[in-house]
C-alpha cells in the first residue's frame, strides 16, 4: 500500500519521462512564440508607419541644427560668453570665418533661414553678408558693419544665441505665441502675430461643432435603420456607405457648387423669394462652409458605431418599461438610451479625432477663415518648410487629443468604446 501511495504522489512526469510542469512550460512558450510570430509583421508595420513617423515628428519638433552645425565658431562664443555679452572682435572674426566656409558650403541661405525663424527679415542679411565675407579684412567688426548696419542691432545677436543650441524649445514657444526678449524671458508675441493659439481653440470649438451636429443627425438615422425590418435596413445602408464609394475631392467640390454665392441654393432661395438677388447667403470660405461640408463627410463615422450598438438592443425592454408605466419619453431616456452611451462615445471620439486633422476640406471650403491648424501645419510642412514649427504644432495637436482620450477613459471608460 506504501507503495501504490509512492507511486501516486511521485512527481508527474510525460510518456518520455520529462517532468510534466517543465513539459507544459515548454510548449506554452513554444506557443506564445508562435503567436509572436504571427503578428511580428503587423508590429513591424505598425513600428514603421506609426511609431517611428510620430517619434520623428516629436524629435523634428525640438531640434533643428541649421545653425549649430554651420556655425561652429560662433557657436563657441555664445558659450564662452553670457547672454547679456556685447560682440567684440572676437564675435566679429568668428562670424566672418564662419560666412566664409558656409558660402563655400553654399549653407548661407538654410543658417540665415534658421535665424530667420527666430527674426523675420535676417535670410538676406546671412545671404549678402557671405558674398562679402571673403574680401573682408581686419578688423572685421568695422568691416561686417559696413556691408550692413543691421549687425549692430542686438536683437540679431540675441537670435543668433536662441538658435546656437541644436535642441530648442523655441518651436513649442512659437507654437504657443511665445518668444524670447532681449534678456531671453519668455514673453508673447506682439498681438498681431498672435495666431496658433487662437486657431487651436477654433479647431477644438468647429470640431466639437461638427460631432454634435453629426450627433443630431445620426442618432435617428441610426435608430432608423436599428429598428426597420432587415432587408429594408440593408437597402437603407447602402445610401450611409454610398460617400465611402465617393471621392473626398467630389464631395468636397459638390459643396462648392452648393453654397456658392451663385450656387444651388443660393439660387433656390432667391426664386423663392426668401431673399433678394443682392442679399445672398455668404456660405462658403468661412466657417459656415467648414461645418456643412465636414458635417456630411464625417456622418457615415457617427451613424455605423451608433447602428452597431441599437441594432442588438431588444424593442422588449421599451415595450417592458411602457406596459409598467412609463412615457415614450421616459422608456427612451431611462432604458434605451443609457445603451446605446457605447455607441454615442466611440461615434463621438471617431468623428472628433477625424475633425481635428482634416485639411483638405476646410482648405478648399473654408478659405482663409474656415481653414484649421491641420491647414498651417500643412502649409509649415510643404510651403514655409519650417518643419520643426510645423512639428511642434503636430506634437500639440497629438497631445491635445491623448488629453481627450485620457478624459474619455476617465469619464466614461475606455471599456464601454463600441465600434460594432
Amino acid at each position: 500500500m506504501t507503495d501504490a501511495t509512492a507511486e501516486v504522489t511521485g512527481p508527474l512526469v510525460t510518456a518520455d519521462g520529462r517532468p510534466l510542469k517543465a513539459a507544459l512550460a515548454r510548449a506554452q512558450a513554444r506557443a506564445k512564440w508562435r503567436a509572436f510570430g504571427l503578428v511580428f509583421p503587423l508590429l513591424l508595420f505598425v513600428l514603421l508607419t506609426f511609431v517611428v513617423p510620430i517619434g520623428g515628428i516629436l524629435w523634428q519638433s525640438v531640434h533643428n541644427d541649421a545653425f549649430t552645425a554651420n556655425m561652429p565658431r560662433m557657436v563657441a562664443w555664445f558659450q564662452a560668453n553670457p547672454q547679456g555679452t556685447e560682440p567684440d572682435e572676437a564675435a566679429y572674426t568668428a562670424l566672418v570665418e564662419d560666412l566664409k566656409a558656409a558660402y563655400k558650403d553654399h549653407t548661407a541661405g538654410k543658417i540665415g533661414t534658421r535665424v530667420n525663424y527666430e527674426m523675420s527679415g535676417t535670410r538676406s542679411l546671412f545671404t549678402k553678408t557671405a558674398r562679402h565675407a571673403k574680401r573682408l579684412e581686419p578688423p572685421y567688426k568695422e568691416a561686417v558693419l559696413k556691408v550692413d548696419k543691421d549687425w549692430a542691432n542686438p536683437a540679431l545677436w540675441e537670435a543668433m544665441r536662441q538658435v546656437a543650441p541644436a535642441v530648442t524649445e523655441n518651436f513649442y514657444l512659437a507654437a504657443i505665441d511665445k518668444t524670447h526678449n532681449a534678456e531671453g524671458k519668455i514673453v508673447d508675441v506682439p498681438k498681431n502675430r498672435q495666431i496658433y493659439v487662437k486657431l487651436f481653440v477654433k479647431t477644438l470649438l468647429l470640431s466639437a461643432l461638427i460631432t454634435f451636429l453629426c450627433f443630431l443627425l445620426g442618432f435617428p438615422v441610426a435608430h432608423l435603420l436599428a429598428v426597420l425590418p432587415m432587408r429594408i435596413s440593408n437597402l437603407l445602408m447602402i445610401l450611409v456607405l454610398l460617400p465611402f464609394w465617393t471621392s473626398l475631392l467630389v464631395r468636397t467640390t459638390s459643396w462648392i457648387v452648393l453654397l456658392q454665392s451663385e450656387g444651388v441654393i443660393n439660387d433656390i432661395l432667391v426664386s423663392l423669394h426668401l431673399i433678394g438677388n443682392d442679399n445672398r447667403l455668404q456660405m462658403i470660405y468661412n466657417s459656415t462652409g467648414t461645418v456643412v461640408a465636414m458635417t456630411h463627410i464625417l456622418l457615415p463615422f457617427m451613424i455605423l458605431p451608433l447602428y452597431s450598438v441599437m441594432r442588438p438592443i431588444p424593442p422588449s425592454y421599451v415595450r417592458a418599461a411602457r406596459s409598467l408605466g412609463a412615457t415614450s419619453w421616459t422608456a427612451f431616456r431611462r432604458i434605451y438610451f443609457p445603451q446605446t452611451v457605447p455607441g454615442i462615445g466611440a461615434g463621438s471620439l471617431l468623428v472628433f479625432i477625424l475633425a481635428v486633422g482634416y485639411y483638405i476640406t476646410p482648405a478648399l471650403v473654408g478659405g482663409a477663415k474656415g481653414q484649421l491648424i491641420s491647414n498651417l501645419i500643412a502649409y509649415h510642412i510643404t510651403k514655409s518648410l519650417n518643419w520643426s514649427l510645423g512639428a511642434a504644432l503636430a506634437a500639440i495637436l497629438l497631445a491635445a487629443i491623448l488629453l481627450l482620450y485620457w478624459l474619455y477613459d476617465k469619464l466614461i471608460g475606455i471599456d464601454n468604446l463600441k465600434l460594432g
